[in-house]
């Protein structure tokens, strides 16, 4: 099969079509290409219903290539292709797209957003692209760095400012001081990246205050370790304000801490994602301990990849 994997180009939306489309590339055989849209600057914030194929700064070849077997797309600058598309492929639209809700043969959509209609797939979180296997592939190019960093070792997932969350100042430095005194009394180590969200001021200030720790703070330059560094990991800490990065750490069996941000709004459907989490055994609130506990790694990339195979088989 070939698959099309669409989106805006940014990592975190990207991830969610790519990883649907390697987990179903891991149950039969198939091809993966990447594609960008964007709009020009002049009509990327029009509505879905408005935008035409001459408006596009780049993806306007996707309309007239022979389509592909399956096409996933996230985000909303893929919408007004991927109703487009409807009829001539099995067309994948990943999160609630809030738009046109039947022209996609099947959503696969957060359970909290509380989404529903006859091709509407729920699953607990975001699609991903982590497995067990891709950890452990990621693995060797950090081996010499990571290798004699002593245990327990915490990767710690920082988010940053969105709609529904804000990392201020002294939050980070708060949180940076209660990540350290936790992981000084353990005599463990760090691993810990960034997420492009992340303003500069409260990383450089949770850098600084980290840094005097066994470890790796990982800047933004070279390859990225964050697959290394979930494999290398006794646990993981992860910020409340990413859906995206919750479900990883959830995915790979090792207890996830959820660190609190600074709310900027009402959280009913964050509220529920973790309470999910929590109901599964793979998420707790950071209490500031390193308590260890085990559970059923979360598979629902796998599920959803399984679903859409058994969607086009029945077509």
């Amino acid at each position: 099969m070939s698959i099309w994997v669409v989106s805006d180009g940014r990592t975190g939306i990207e991830n969610q079509s790519l990883g649907l489309a390697e987990a179903i590339a891991d149950l039969a055989p198939a091809t993966i290409t990447r594609h960008v849209v964007r709009w020009k600057p002049a009509f990327d914030r029009l509505p879905s219903a408005l935008k035409q194929p001459w408006m596009l700064q780049q993806g306007q070849h996707l309309l007239h290539a022979p389509p592909p077997d399956i096409w996933i797309a996230s985000g909303r600058a893929t919408l007004p292709l991927s109703v487009r598309m409807k009829g001539k492929t099995f067309v994948v639209q990943t999160q609630d797209p809030r738009w046109k809700h039947s022209a996609y043969d099947l959503i696969v959509a957060p359970e909290h957003d509380g989404l529903n209609g006859p091709n509407v797939l729920s699953i607990t979180g975001s699609p991903h692209r982590i497995t067990p296997e891709r950890l452990k592939a990621a693995a060797p190019a950090f081996a010499d760095k990571i290798a004699p960093l002593p245990h327990p070792r915490v990767a710690v997932m920082i988010g940053g400012t969105s709609k529904a969350f804000d990392l201020t100042l002294d939050h980070a430095a708060l949180l940076a001081d209660l990540i350290a005194e936790t992981v000084d009394e353990k005599g463990g180590s760090l691993l810990v990246t960034f997420s492009r969200r992340t303003p500069l001021l409260p990383q450089t200030v949770m850098t600084q205050r980290l840094a005097t720790l066994p470890g790796i703070i990982w800047d933004g330059a070279g390859e990225n370790p964050l697959f290394a560094f979930l494999d290398a990991a006794d646990h993981i800490l992860v910020t409340e304000d990413s859906a995206n990065m919750v479900t990883e750490a959830a995915s790979t069996g090792k207890p996830v801490h959820v660190l609190p941000m600074v709310p900027l709004k009402p959280q009913a459907k964050f509220k529920r994602l973790h309470k999910a989490l929590q109901d599964h055994g793979a998420a707790r609130p950071f209490d500031g301990t390193l308590e260890s506990w085990t559970y059923e790694p979360l598979r629902e990339t796998a599920r959803a990849a399984r679903a859409i195979l058994d969607a086009i088989a029945q077509r």
